[in-house]
């Protein structure tokens, strides 16, 4: 479902599991009008500094019923690792 009000080029998506879980973000569309099939969301660890970082891969799942899309936690990576 393209989001209201945002760029044409994007894409609401709600995310499943792992340190996102349930965060609603917009994501640019793909050519096939979902998001990307696989995201990697960055961000510190705790309260490590900021140089901590871990890598958090999702991938994209089917739209349910209501035509929103979501991504699924796949797993967590050092820095660098998921690229």
């Amino acid at each position: 479902m393209v989001t209201e009000g945002a760029a044409m080029g994007e894409v609401s998506v709600r995310f499943i599991g792992g340190p996102a879980h349930d965060l609603v973000r917009a994501l640019p569309v793909g050519p096939d009008g979902g998001p990307p099939t696989r995201w990697i969301m960055r961000h510190p660890r705790g309260d490590e500094p900021v140089g901590g970082v871990a890598e958090h891969l999702y991938e994209r799942e089917q739209p349910d019923a209501t035509g929103a899309w979501t991504m699924r936690y796949v797993r967590t990576d050092p820095l660098g690792v998921s690229e």
